[in-house]
């Protein structure tokens, strides 16, 4: 160590922040900062570096403590307006300290780091090891940098270096997004797909809610940014269950999905429970209602039915509560003003989505006006997800092990996911099957929650990495960070995050968990930065493309 006036520094030269006094391996080590390290500089979830007497330990700041060794002083403080007294109390009773959680290690150990990389830390580092801000050169090590198997999310706490995730840990699991409204959830989901898409290490299917991922979306400051169709052109398709809409922001979709009554099933009733006011009587009707029907037939020859009295004749046929049956019947009649359903037989969506996903181009499905409806919502997704995860697993097993004959790796996002993955009908659900069989049939989940408190225990806890903006639920909190080591100093950390373009991470696609000030999303500089030029010529060429299609003035 050396000194600079009263600055102290590190072996390698970096300020000191200050050194270990106390702490174990459970708790984190106890750091006594220097005396000219103030305590107002210090951030909960800052990343250090400590340098031991035989390994280089990294990990990051969970609390920022005031202490002193005259208990006394707390009580009866002293007169600090001789401002000489005030230096002297602060160098030696009164002192700032900080607690730090040991994640990684490097050296002391047989394996090499140029083949593992930092290891998870095993021990503490000894007394009076000196702890130090982490430097653009350990945060790359720890994270990586850019390549072919990382992306860049953002930047570690007060640093401008690039923080990178592992896009090929990411794909290899389902993973999360959660956070409060208005936090940039939709800004951290558009950036994991680019680097999904960019590092061709599978395929999205994007269930759009709201119109955000495909050809623009809203910024926070509601201008609108460029959605992945123009930034990313031929290797993006948009599909729509609402081409007026589409019609209306100039764009001309790839294809418009339909959906025939004889293609809903009694297992898309029950996932809509909830969100139509329907009791476990009346969803389980729909299975009485297809035996009685037949299959495929079922649901456009209930809805024919009308009146009291026809509803009752056919409840004593099918054994079912006449009112459960009723209001059945009631509910599902939103389904007639529904325009992407018809009576059409043999419509092509699924097959015409899996077309393009095995072409390597990636599906954002637009629900317009519908996606106001979560009814809409639900139904759709269950419905086509359903589908195509039976492909990918007759797929999957007609390829008996041939890596070049299995379907491409699909990663499926769902907003609203505590609506698919409740305790209640997580079991039942395609989704919940998805998350619990990991990527048994190269299918994965991307989830995007506001209110993770709501899905199923089991789901959250095969979810391989979590993005988590503030939470403002204590549940929700609760939930994010069930079954994670270290979870009481990430709550922490956790509850300390500003409100927007911050965000912890954690899981397999990480080394440790870490804070990340989220990349700025629709600048130039952004667009620069992932190899996109300019996207007014597509812009125009959409807006001719509409006009050619359906007129001018469209």
């Amino acid at each position: 160590m050396t000194t600079n006036g009263n600055a102290a520094f590190d072996a390698l030269g970096r300020k000191r922040l200050g050194i270990v006094v106390a702490g174990s391996l459970t708790d984190g080590v106890d750091v006594r900062l220097d005396d000219d390290t103030s305590v107002e500089d210090i951030k909960v979830g800052t990343l250090v570096a400590i340098e031991g007497e035989r390994r280089r330990f990294f990990g990051q700041i969970t609390d920022v403590l005031l202490g002193t060794t005259d208990l006394g002083m707390q009580s009866t403080p002293p007169d600090v307006s001789n401002s000489f007294i005030a230096r002297v109390i602060a160098g030696t009773t009164a002192y700032g300290a900080i607690k730090v959680e040991p994640t990684l290690s490097i050296g002391g150990d047989s394996r090499s780091l140029a083949n593992d990389g930092p290891l998870p830390a095993k021990t503490v580092p000894a007394h009076f090891s000196s702890v130090s801000p982490a430097s653009d050169a350990d945060i790359e090590l720890v994270f990586g940098k850019e390549d072919e198997r990382h992306f860049w999310i953002g930047s570690p706490l007060d640093m401008e270096t690039k923080l990178c995730l592992n896009v090929e840990e990411l794909a290899k699991r389902s993973n999360g997004v959660f956070g409060k409204s208005g936090t940039g959830k939709t800004f951290l989901t558009r950036l994991l797909l680019i680097g999904i898409l960019q590092r061709s290490k599978a395929v999205n299917l994007v269930f759009d809610m709201h119109s955000e991922y495909g050809w623009q979306g809203t910024s926070e400051k509601s201008s609108s940014v460029k959605g992945l169709k123009q930034l990313f052109g031929s290797k993006v398709a948009v599909f729509t269950l609402d081409v007026d809409s589409s019609r209306r922001r100039s764009l001309l979709p790839d294809y418009v999905v339909r959906i025939g009554y004889d293609e809903v099933e009694p297992e898309d009733i029950t996932l809509l429970r909830e969100v139509m006011d329907l009791s476990s009587i009346a969803a389980d009707a729909a299975y009485n209602l297809q035996r009685h029907f037949g299959k495929g037939k079922w649901l456009k020859s209930f809805l024919a039915h009308g009146g009291r009295d026809s509803i009752k004749e056919l409840a004593d046929a099918i054994d079912v509560n006449a009112n459960s049956l009723g209001a059945l019947h009631n509910r599902l009649s939103r389904f007639e003003r529904f325009g992407f359903m018809d009576d059409q037989a043999g419509h092509d969506s699924v097959n015409e989505i899996i077309r393009y996903l095995d072409r390597g181009m990636h599906v954002v499905l637009e629900f317009g006006r519908y996606g106001n409806d979560l009814a809409a919502y639900i139904l759709v997704a269950n419905l086509l997800t359903r589908r195509i995860y039976k492909r990918y697993m007759e797929r999957k097993e007609a390829a008996a092990g041939d890596k070049a004959k299995e379907p491409r790796p699909l990663v499926i996002s769902i907003e609203e996911a505590h609506k698919f993955l409740t305790k209640e009908l997580a079991g039942q659900t395609i989704f919940g099957t998805i998350a619990r069989e990991l990527r048994k049939y190269n299918v994965t989940l991307l989830v995007v929650d506001q209110r993770p408190s709501g899905i199923d225990d089991e789901v959250m806890s095969q979810l391989g990495t979590k993005i988590v903006c503030l939470l403002d639920s204590e549940k929700d909190v609760t939930a994010v960070l069930a079954g994670v080591s270290g979870s009481s100093k990430l709550r922490a950390v956790l509850s300390r995050l500003e409100s927007r373009q911050q965000a912890l991470a954690f899981g397999h696609a990480l080394p440790m968990p870490v804070v990340v000030q989220t990349r700025e999303y629709g600048t130039p500089e952004f667009y620069k930065s992932i190899g996109h030029r300019d996207g007014a010529e597509a812009q125009e060429k959409s807006a001719k493309d509409v006009e050619d299609l359906f007129g001018p003035g469209s």
